[in-house]
This record gives structure tokens, sequence and C-alpha cells, in this order.
């Protein structure tokens, strides 16, 4: 009998099943510094203790995208190891800042199962839970990915899951004593408050970075990313390591700081899709567009709704007449963040 794990496919996934994936990891600070070797990150509150604290929080959390791609990492070797693609996200909300020291583990719930007409593969939907050492949740989000079949077995019944189209804003989770009325903008980097953005303004966050293979593979590591065509050139018809999806996340993610530097926390991920493949070599910028403001019941907070957008194109351009994306569209992400009033 085979003590190695080859990953499971399409036929080992059934709704209702509860996956409790491997490898607890503790975070500590040094996880921030790579974080931040790896993007040009710069948020205040995720770079500054003192400042944190005088936005009512007792030190710095780590970036909230540390928390999804350390969560989303452990979900691989059991959801994605032998997957197709990644198809899109929905229902993500932040519920507890991630502090250094905390330890954190994750589960899957299988919650909708499709088999493609193709007969070769299937579509898998999962809601996944990190937690930290407590057994508070830290974030919840639900995604899909298209695995391959291992055979020819019959296709299980077909279950496709009600997802919300968003994350209501009286959902959003505002972390324990936050509190803006004496935020400082000077420290922040840009003047703008939530009051000046409008529902609608596209914000072009000019710059651009380079994706290298050696940073591509040292976050894939850093999170324990398994998912084969990203890191054996083998896996792929044309020799390429695919570039990981959550790279070009928090890739725009920092580069969305000019124009977006006091959209402080992301608290919800709507909805998300990898549009085309990225590879080493590809230059990333970043635009956003405004979706929707809301008040929360923070003192001085505010939660800005954002379509984050990573392109090797050009700002405000998104699909072409036929609804699909532009080839240099490589990530369309919706989320809400919080921002001063």
């Amino acid at each position: 009998m085979s003590k190695t794990n080859a990953g499971r496919f399409f036929e080992d996934y059934a709704v209702g099943d509860v996956i409790t994936h491997a490898v607890p990891r503790t975070i500590k600070m040094g996880e921030r510094a790579l974080y931040h070797a790896l993007y040009p990150a710069r948020h205040a509150l995720h770079s500054s203790d003192q400042f944190a604290q005088s936005c009512g929080l007792p030190f710095s959390p780590l970036d909230d995208l540390v928390t999804f791609h350390t969560v989303f990492g452990k979900t691989v070797p059991d959801v994605s190891l032998n997957a197709v693609a990644n198809l899109g996200y929905a229902e993500g909300r932040w519920e507890t800042p991630l502090w250094p020291g905390d330890t954190i583990t994750a589960t899957s719930e299988v919650i909708g199962v499709k088999q493609n007409s193709n007969g070769k593969s299937g579509v898998v939907w999962v809601r996944t839970t990190g937690r930290n050492q407590h057994g508070e949740v830290l974030m919840s989000y639900v995604r899909w990915v298209m695995v391959r079949k291992r055979g020819d077995d019959p296709a299980p019944e077909t279950v496709i899951p009600a997802l919300n189209s968003a994350v209501g804003a009286d959902d959003l989770v505002i972390p324990e004593g936050l509190d803006f009325s004496n935020y400082d903008f000077a420290l922040a980097g840009e003047p703008h408050r939530l009051s000046d953005y409008a529902v609608g303004e596209v914000i072009d966050h000019v710059d651009g970075v380079t994706i290298e293979e050696a940073e591509h593979m040292l976050a894939t590591r850093l999170w324990q990313n398994t998912a084969k065509v990203h890191f054996d050139a083998t896996n792929r018809p044309d020799g390429k390591r695919l570039i990981y999806g959550g790279h070009v996340i928090s890739m725009a993610r920092a580069l969305s700081f000019n124009g977006l530097a006091n959209a402080q926390m992301i608290v919800a991920l709507n909805g998300g899709a990898h549009a085309n493949p990225c590879f080493a070599g590809d230059t990333v910028r970043a635009w956003s567009e405004v979706l929707d403001i809301a008040e929360t019941a923070a003192p001085g907070v505010g939660a800005i709704r954002l379509r984050l957008v990573a392109t090797k194109g050009a700002a405000g351009a998104l699909r072409g007449d036929d609804g699909k994306y532009h080839p240099d569209v490589l990530l369309d992400l919706d989320c809400w963040a919080l921002m001063p009033e």
C-alpha cells in the first residue's frame, strides 16, 4: 500500500464532507518581514504598532492577506492539488485580526459538485474556515475549483450552492476597538477620506511591478502551497510555472496604496476571478473602481467597496464587446475595506 498521496480527484468529493487540513502554522513577525519583502505593502495599520494603537488596536495586526494566503495554502493538498483552475471566490469575511504568535488551522466543507460535460473534470465548491488557537474564526470564504477526474466513474448528483453576490455592509466585522477618530492622515500617506471617493470613480494606481520567478516561488513555499502548476514546470504543456493567483492579489493590493493608502483593512471578499494566467516576466499594474460606500458603527470608520483589477494593460479596461475579459486582465476582485470617514 502506497504511503504517498497523489491528491484528491473529482470522484473523492461529496457534499457534506468536512476536511480537516494538515499542518497548523504559528505566524510571527518574520512573516510580516517576508510579506513586505515580496510586495510593496505600505498600509500604515499593518506597518506600525504606534499607528495601530492610535487607531484603538493593541498593536499592529498582520496584513489581512497573510491570513488569506496561510489559510488558502492549508487547503491546497486537499482541495486543489489536482485542480485545472481556481474559478472564483464568494462570501469571504475577515472576522478576527491575525496577531503575531497566533496559530492558524483550517477546515473546508464541500458544499457543491458538478461534473463537466467533457466527463474528464468537474467543479467542486468548498467553504473554508481558518481559526486561531482559541477557536475564533479568523476568516471564512467559499471558492470553487475545476478538478480532474481519476477515471470514468459515474457523475455524482449535481449540487450548485446558492451564494450571495456580495457581503452586506451590515455584515462586515469591525475589529474590536478600531477607532479612526484621531486618524493621522500625514503618517498614513494620503489625505483622502471616505467622503472624497464617489461610486463609479476609477483610480489608476499608476505603478507597475514585473513578476519574477524567484519571488513567486518564495511565496508558494512560504504559504506551503503545493499546487503542481505553480512549482512543477513539467506539469503544463508549455513548460511554464503558473504564477499563484494569490501572488497577483497581494501585488495588486500593495500597488493600490497609491490612491487608496487609507483603505487600511480588507474585511470582505465578495467575489473574484483569475481572468487570465500570469507568468514570470509579466508586468502587473492595478486600478480600482469604487462600487459602494457605507457607514459602520465604529467611531470614524467607514467602509468602501472596491473592484480591484490587476492587469498588464490600461486602467479602466476590463471586458470587450463580447463580455469576455480583455486578455491583459489578470485579476478581477470585489472586496470591502475599512477607511476613515
